[in-house]
């Protein structure tokens, strides 16, 4: 039977420590998958839904976007995938009489796990100017309340319309047209706050803002450099992969700087071997310093380029760099200005390490080149994934099996929300495509990302905030100052299936509109409906819920866009939303008659596994870069500089948490239980600050704008990750990101590289 969510808020700051482990999953994530399914859903419930998630016929996970085998398992979800869904599936219901009993003031105190515990959302509910309690109010006077706020804008750009990674293309394509409509491209989403940076990157070098590979190039390929990542915890189901890469003779290279158990051995639950002793994953970890990575591929480009000097013909694919690539002279010209005191000084690697690298290097045919946060959010993450790029194209890993690039996204659609056109800056072609099809003309001045719209609300100017999906307050960097931002709006909408902490950090009015999960059905008048999603390779393919809503008058994702929108732009606009939202198959049909790739939608969904979507460096090496080629280009050495006496941090995930969501107090993997108020720091830094393990310390960062931010009262846990370096859990230490302090290029929140002191704790007494 399930459990109810608990009353009170346990302490978070006071957690027992151990020793990390060194392998993932095996029996114990069987164990805690089944108590926190059991926990949320009940087991008959959870069984029951478990077994149709990542299926043909099931649902999409709504959690990671790691995609789907071709033959799946019996059970094909991972630990965390199963708390992502039990999250969702759960029986737990916030209603009015929830709100009644409690106030914003009340629910503002408390901690985003124990507002998450809570259970799904299951009425519309309005908290009107000055009032202290949020109230339910019907469907179609929420709406209305919403459209007439839009209305009275004097300026569509004062509106902005976020999108979480967890929406479906459907309703991403209905979304974007509502606000391009309305005559703004206000339409920031997650990406901004992560792979924002390999877009850019990758747009610019080989022409398509995603990865070149398949899972099938996993399993093909010699090497393999997983780098900035943690599988084991943010893409679990990546671990299966490697283990069947290694099976096929693979070398799997590591480069982070903390270790992690995921990438050290997978104990594969599917197996009576992999729950026994497991499959050891990586054959060299390089325990690199945060920031580091554009070095270190700097260092072995400069090898590989020696290496074709020594022996000419042998190390280079020259046809591919002919016949396919620009640039090169002028990269290979910087190359080899590459200053090794300066790749010591930004990797903490020594030699043997880089040298041992470069030789797998040079042993390997196909090689691809997996990573995540650790590589996109510095100020230098765009040259360092571009510096990825050149690595790959001087031996032609671009465009051929078991080779390429693979930027591991998080949400499950989050690649998918950017094909279907929320971006806030997007393609001519877009919107050439977009406005021919729907006979209107679009907004072409690009509109605001996340870091944009939080100054635009802080500085006045954006007044409506709707949010579809997310947490945007907690997944947010510089939290005073998006939260005041927030609250200097006169609307904030939140379409959501649970409570958080955005919902208690509002502006003068503030909605929040309880939707559909991907675990629900979704009938609409033309029957029951299906929604597609497109995972991080590029593959799409089609979702249906099966448990019955939360509560029975719940609107889909969809239904809350076409009917707003019907309300704002009135009887005469020409989008046919009544047919969209009686059938989400017509959405279908004008997607594939707007996006390339998406021909034929309808049908192509039927298959099994879905489609892929055209890739051209991938199938044909056609690059659609500006210059029509492959782009070599020229990186300075960068990494970040940090004073004497200072740390740098990165924030991060606990293996109980996804992105905002806290499922739960421990973080296993690392050897912690029951806290979350922690900072990881090596025995020998704490050592040198005069702390003992146990202490407690505030973190306070540092940056040019001389502002302090602070995070008081977390604990000193010794752990071995590279000296000079430490980590703590977000959403806690986002109050710590500068909001000005961002990549360059793509304007992502450098949260891997904070520099931060330690102070005594300001905060004795806290709980």
């Amino acid at each position: 039977m399930a459990r109810k969510a608990p009353v009170t808020d346990p302490a978070q700051d006071a957690p027992a420590t151990g020793q990390p482990q060194h392998a993932a999953a095996g029996i114990p994530a069987l164990r805690h998958t089944t108590q926190i399914a059991a926990a949320q859903m009940g087991l008959p419930r959870a069984v029951k839904t478990l077994l149709k998630l990542n299926q043909p016929n099931g649902f999409d996970c709504p959690g990671c976007a790691w995609p789907e085998p071709d033959h799946t398992h019996t059970a094909e979800f991972c630990e965390n995938g199963a708390k992502a869904v039990a999250e969702e599936a759960t029986v737990r219901r916030v209603g009015p009489e929830f709100f009644a009993e409690h106030s914003v003031a009340d629910l503002a105190e408390r901690s985003g796990y124990w507002l998450g515990q809570q259970g799904r959302l299951t009425a519309p509910m309005l908290l009107e100017e000055g009032a202290t309690h949020y109230t339910p109010l019907s469907w179609d006077d929420a709406l209305q309340l919403v459209a007439d706020e839009l209305k009275e804008l004097d300026d569509p750009d004062q509106a902005a319309f976020y999108t979480s990674g967890r929406t479906s293309n459907e309703a991403a394509f209905a979304y974007q047209l509502f606000a391009r409509q309305l005559g703004t491209n206000n339409l920031p989403d997650c990406s901004n706050m992560c792979h924002e940076s390999s877009g850019s990157a990758l747009v610019e070098t080989l022409g398509v803002g995603k990865g070149s590979v398949h899972l099938k190039d996993l399993y093909q390929a010699d090497l393999i450099i997983v780098a900035g990542q943690n599988p084991g915890t943010n893409h679990p189901r990546m671990l299966s992969a490697l283990e069947r890469a290694k099976r096929a003779g693979a070398t799997v290279v590591s480069v982070n700087p903390l270790p992690e158990a995921g990438l050290e051995r997978f104990k594969n639950p599917q197996t009576p071997r992999g729950l026994v002793s497991g499959t050891k994953l990586t054959d060299l970890f390089l325990q690199i310093r945060l920031g580091g990575d554009l070095a270190l591929f700097r260092a072995l480009n400069l090898l590989l380029l020696e290496a074709e000097d020594k022996n000419p013909g042998t190390v280079l694919d020259r046809d591919f760099i002919e016949r396919h690539c620009g640039g090169f002279e002028e990269f290979a010209a910087e190359a080899r200005q590459t200053d090794w005191d300066e790749v010591h000084a930004a990797t903490g690697l020594p030699d043997s390490q880089i040298l041992e690298l470069s030789e797998l290097v040079l042993k390997s045919e196909k090689i691809i080149v997996c990573w995540a946060m650790g590589l996109t959010q510095h100020q230098h993450s765009v040259p360092t994934i571009r510096e990825v790029v050149n690595f790959l194209l001087l031996r032609g890993n671009v465009g051929r099996p078991g080779a390429g690039v693979c930027p591991v996204r998080g949400h499950s659609n989050v690649q998918g929300d950017r094909t279907m056109g929320i971006f806030e800056r997007p393609a001519a072609a877009f919107l050439d495509a977009l406005g021919k099809e729907f006979h209107f003309d679009p907004p072409r001045e690009h509109g605001l990302d996340v870091v944009d719209t939080i100054r635009g609300m802080r500085d006045g100017k954006v007044k409506v905030f709707f949010a579809m999906g997310g947490n945007f307050v907690a997944a947010t960097p510089d939290t005073e100052v998006t939260e005041q931002a927030m609250r200097g709006c006169r609307l904030t909408v939140h379409v959501s299936t649970k409570l958080n902490r955005s919902h208690v950090v509002t502006g003068t009015r503030a909605l929040i509109l309880p939707t559909l999960g991907r675990t629900d059905q979704d009938r609409q008048a033309s029957g029951p409906q299906q929604v597609t999603v497109e995972d991080s390779m590029g593959m799409v393919h089609a979702s249906r819920g099966s448990l019955r809503p939360p509560a029975p008058d719940l609107l889909s994702e969809v239904a809350i866009v076409c009917k707003l929108a019907r309300r704002t732009l009135g009887p005469k606009n020409t989008v046919p939303w009544e047919d969209f939202n009686a059938s989400y198959g017509n959405i279908r049909d004008r997607i594939a008659r707007v996006i390339p790739g998406f021909e034929n939608y309808n049908t192509k969904i039927l298959t099994p596994g879905g489609f892929a979507l055209p890739h051209g460096p991938r199938d044909t090496r056609a690059f659609p870069t500006t210059t029509g080629k492959a782009n070599f280009t020229v990186n300075a050495m960068t990494a970040p500089v940090v004073p004497e006496g200072r740390l740098l941090l990165q924030t991060l995930r606990s293996h109980d948490q996804y992105n905002t969501t806290i499922y739960g107090l421990d973080d296993r993997y690392r050897g912690i239980t029951g806290g979350r108020r922690i900072v990881l720091l090596n025995a020998e830094d704490a050592a040198a600050h005069g702390l003992t393990e146990g202490q407690y310390v505030d973190l306070v960062s540092e940056w040019k704008d001389g502002v302090e931010r602070r995070a008081p009262h977390f604990r000193v846990v010794h752990y071995p990750t590279t000296r000079g370096c430490a980590a703590a859990y977000y959403p806690e230490t986002n109050v710590l990101v500068p909001l000005d302090s961002t990549a360059d290029t793509s304007n992502t929140p450098t949260s891997k590289s904070v520099v931060i002191r330690l102070e005594p704790d300001s905060q004795p007494d806290a709980g």
